[in-house]
C-alpha cells in the first residue's frame, strides 16, 4: 500500500526534512544515505535491466526445468566460489557422491544439466537430494541454498532437500483481495494453532483457524515460522532454508491452499520474513557452505550475532543481495503472499545490532553507527516489493526509531509502509510488573501511546508473541495469574478476576484507539489465553502443553474467555464502522490523575476511561469536540463482555452549550469504575 502523501520538492534524499525540520543539520548524511541506495540501484539496473530481473535468482539457481541444445531437462546451479568441487547426490543416483559432478564458471557458479532422456525416471518430483561440497573444511553433504522443500527424517533427524515439481501445479481459485479498511493483523503460528499437544498443519489452520480470524474482524493474517528452520523451538527465527516452506506443517500446495482460502475470506496474508540473520548449522544451513566464513556472511566476529548465536549477512555482496531480493520475489510470486513483516530490522541496521544502544539523538541513526549496506538492502527490498505488487504491505520490526523508516524512498526514507510500535507492549509490561493500576500516570500513558514519528504509520499492539514467550507473561497472566485457572466461570466471585477482565479490555481498547494506524493481536490473546508459550525442548521434557491454543475456552459461553473474545470483536468493529485507525486528530480531552479519569478523541469519537479501582462517577462533565449529541457505541462493562451492565446500552448523551475543557459544548456521563466508554456523534 503506497503512501499517498505527495513527495516533497527535494529529490536528493533530504525530503524527510520537510516533515521533521530538526533533521536539517543532518542533510549531508541523508544525501549520503540516498546516494548509496541510488548507486547500488543503478549498478543493478546497468547489469540486469531491472530489480525484478535481478531478483530472479530462484529461477536460475537451485533446481529448475530448462533445456540445453534443445533437449529438455533440469538445471542445477549453486554459487560456491570458495569450494573445490561440487556434485549433486540423492535418490536419483543412489547417493553416489562422485557420479554427477558439477562444473564451475568464472563467477564461482557450479552447474550441471540433467537431461530428461537420462534422468526423467530418476530425478522425479519428491526425489531426495543434497549437494556434496568439497572445500577447505573437507567434504560434506549440504542443503542446496535455493532448495524449495526440505524434509527431516523422523529417525535420524537429518534434513535433506526434495526436488519439488508436482505434475499438477496448484490452481489458484481466488484473486488477491482488494485492500479494504485499515490494517488489522492477526499474528499466528501454524504449528501451535491446534488444541492438541502436537504440531498443527497448514490444512488444519485453513479449515479451523482462518474462519475464526475472519469472524473476529481481522483483515490480515501474519504467519510466523514459515521459512524452514531445523529447531522448532526457535519460533522460526533460526532459518536454514530460506526458500522452503516448513515441511513440518505440510506441503507447499497445502500452504498455497491456506493462502488461497484466506484470500477467499477477504484476508491478506503477510509473511514474517527473516533476513536479519541465519542459523549457524552446517548440515541444514548456509554456514561455511563453500568452506569460507565470508561467502554469505561477514567474516570473523562481525559475522557472529552476539545475542542470537546466529550469523549476520554481508549485504554488500552482489550474490547475497540477489539471494535475499530473489527471496522477496519468490514468496510474492510463488505463494501469493501479500507482503512482509521484516524481522529484526534494528539488528540489521546498526553495527552493534542496537544492543544496549540508547538512541538519544539523531546522530545515533547515522554513520558511523549504522550498517549502510543493510539499509540499502532494505530500501531495495521495499522498492522491489512495491514494484512487483503495488498493493503489498511491508512492516518493519524496529525498536530504535530509525529516521524515515516508514517514509517513501523518494524522500530519502527506507520505504516501509508501517513500523511496529514496539515501545507500547514494553510500556505495558513495565506498568504491570512494577505498578498497581491505581498508581498509573494516565497523562504519561496517553502521551506514550500518541508519541510516534509524524507522517509514519505505526502498528499498535498491547502484546505479540514476544510478550507471551516463556520467561515473560501475557497481559492476562500478569493481571490474573493463578486465579485464571479457577475462577473464569461466569458468575464466579473473585476480585482478582473481576479486576483482570476489566483491565484486559481497557488496556486493549486504549492501545487500539490511540496507539497507531494499524493494530496487531497474537493468536489467542484476544480472549486472554492463559499461560505462556514454550515449545518442546529438553528443559520441559519436550512437552507441547504450552505450544498450542485452547480454542475450547473461547468457544464455551459459560467462561469469561468467551466474553473477552466477544469484546475484541466489538472493539475491532469500531474500525469497520468508524474508520477509527485512520482518523485524525488524536488528542487528549481531559485527564484527572486523582480520579483516574482520561478522556480522549480519535477523529469524531470520544473515548472515556475510568481506571479508578472502585470510584464511579455520575453526571461527570467533559468538553466534546462537536456540538451534537453523542451515542454510546461500545461499553467495556456490558454484561456480554463480562462486565456488570451498569450503563444502558446505546444510551444517548445530549450535548449542552456549557463550555468545558476549552470547548464551547459538553456532555455529562455516568462512568463506572474500571470501565471505558466509546461515544460517537449523532
Amino acid at each position: 500500500m503506497a503512501d499517498s502523501t505527495p513527495p516533497p520538492s527535494r529529490t536528493d534524499g533530504t525530503g524527510l526534512i520537510a516533515i521533521d525540520p530538526w533533521l536539517e543539520p543532518h542533510a549531508d548524511a541523508l544525501r549520503h544515505r540516498f546516494q548509496r541506495y541510488q548507486a547500488m540501484r543503478q549498478r543493478i539496473l546497468d547489469a540486469e535491466g531491472s530489480l525484478a530481473q535481478f531478483s530472479h535468482g530462484h529461477l536460475y539457481f537451485g533446481l529448475n526445468r530448462g533445456e540445453r541444445d534443445g533437449q529438455p531437462g533440469v538445471w542445477y546451479r549453486e554459487w560456491a566460489p570458495g569450494a573445490i568441487a561440487l556434485s549433486l547426490v540423492g535418490d536419483f543416483n543412489g547417493w553416489n557422491r562422485y557420479s554427477t559432478p558439477l562444473h564451475k564458471d568464472q563467477f564461482g557458479v557450479w552447474s550441471r544439466f540433467f537431461p530428461d532422456a537420462e534422468f526423467a525416471d530418476r530425478l522425479t518430483h519428491g526425489s531426495r537430494l543434497k549437494v556434496h561440497v568439497h572445500s577447505a573444511i573437507g567434504p560434506r553433504d549440504r542443503m542446496p541454498a535455493y532448495i524449495r522443500r526440505a524434509v527431516c527424517d523422523p529417525k535420524t533427524l537429518d534434513f535433506s532437500g526434495q526436488y519439488w515439481n508436482p505434475p499438477q501445479p496448484y490452481a489458484w481459485r481466488h484473486p488477491t483481495p482488494t485492500p479494504r479498511g485499515n490494517l488489522r493483523i492477526y499474528e499466528a503460528h501454524v504449528g501451535m494453532a491446534t488444541e492438541e499437544q502436537r504440531i498443527g498443519t497448514y490444512r488444519e489452520f485453513t479449515t479451523q483457524v482462518l474462519p475464526r480470524i475472519a469472524k473476529a474482524g481481522y483483515n490480515a493474517v501474519q504467519l510466523m515460522a514459515i521459512q524452514e528452520h531445523p529447531y522448532y523451538g526457535s519460533f522460526g527465527y533460526q532459518v536454514s532454508s530460506f526458500y522452503a516452506a516448513s515441511s513440518r506443517f505440510g506441503t507447499p500446495e497445502e500452504l498455497k491452499e491456506l493462502i488461497d482460502t484466506a484470500h477467499g475470506l477477504g484476508l491478506r496474508v503477510l509473511l514474517d520474513l527473516v533476513h536479519s540473520h541465519a542459523v549457524k548449522n552446517l548440515n541444514e544451513g548456509l554456514n561455511l557452505f563453500d568452506g569460507t566464513d565470508y561467502q554469505y556472511f561477514h567474516a570473523g566476529g562481525r559475522g557472529q550475532h552476539p545475542a542470537w548465536d546466529s550469523l549476520c549477512f554481508d549485504y554488500a555482496k552482489w550474490e547475497v543481495l540477489r539471494f535475499l531480493l530473489s527471496n522477496v520475489h519468490f514468496w510474492l510470486e510463488e505463494y501469493h503472499f501479500d507482503g512482509f513483516r521484516f524481522d529484526g530490522v534494528t539488528s540489521m541496521m546498526y553495527l552493534d545490532h542496537g544492543l544496549g544502544h540508547p538512541f538519544l539523538s539523531y546522530p545515533d541513526y547515522l554513520p558511523p553507527h549504522v550498517d549502510e549496506d543493510a539499509i540499502v538492502y532494505l530500501q531495495l527490498a521495499n522498492e522491489l516489493t512495491h514494484t512487483l505488487r503495488p498493493d503489498a504491505l511491508t512492516i518493519a520490526e524496529d525498536v530504535s526509531g530509525m529516521i524515515g523508516l516508514a517514509r517513501p524512498l523518494a524522500e530519502g526514507g527506507l520505504g516501509f509502509d508501517y513500523r511496529l510500535a514496539m515501545g507500547v507492549p514494553d510500556y505495558w509490561i513495565k506498568l504491570l510488573r512494577h505498578q498497581k493500576d491505581e498508581d498509573w500516570n494516565l497523562g504519561a500513558l496517553c502521551g506514550m501511546l500518541m508519541n510516534r514519528r509524524p507522517g509514519e504509520r505505526h502498528v499498535a499492539y498491547a502484546e505479540s508473541h514476544d510478550q507471551a514467550l516463556v520467561g515473560d507473561k501475557t497481559i492476562a497472566m500478569w493481571l490474573m495469574d493463578a486465579d485464571i485457572y479457577y475462577h473464569m466461570v461466569k458468575g464466579s466471585q473473585n476480585l482478582v478476576i473481576d479486576r483482570g477482565v476489566a483491565l484486559h479490555k481497557m488496556i486493549r481498547l486504549i492501545t487500539f484507539a490511540l496507539g497507531g494506524e494499524a493494530y496487531l493481536n497474537f493468536m489467542g490473546n484476544e480472549f486472554g489465553h492463559p499461560e505462556w508459550i514454550d515449545f518442546p525442548r529438553e528443559g520441559n521434557g519436550f512437552s507441547y502443553k504450552y505450544a498450542r491454543r485452547q480454542w475450547s475456552l473461547v468457544d464455551d459461553p459459560l467462561l469469561r474467555y468467551h466474553a473477552l473474545g466477544a469484546f475484541d470483536r466489538a472493539m475491532v468493529q469500531l474500525d469497520v464502522d468508524y474508520n477509527l485507525l485512520a482518523q485524525t486528530p488524536t488528542e487528549r480531552l481531559q485527564v484527572h490523575e486523582d480520579n483516574k479519569l482520561l478522556f480522549c478523541r480519535r477523529g469524531p469519537l470520544v473515548i472515556a476511561f475510568n481506571f479508578h479501582p472502585h470510584k464511579s462517577y455520575t453526571d461527570y462533565r467533559v468538553g466534546v469536540p462537536d456540538a451534537t449529541d453523542y451515542k454510546l457505541v461500545l461499553n467495556t462493562d456490558d454484561m456480554w463482555f463480562g462486565g456488570h451492565g451498569e450503563v444502558v446500552s446505546g444510551q444517548v448523551y445530549p450535548h449542552q452549550r456549557v463550555a468545558w475543557d476549552d470547548r464551547p459544548q459538553s456532555i455529562q456521563v455516568y462512568i463506572p469504575a474500571r470501565t471505558a466508554l466509546v461515544l460517537a456523534p449523532l
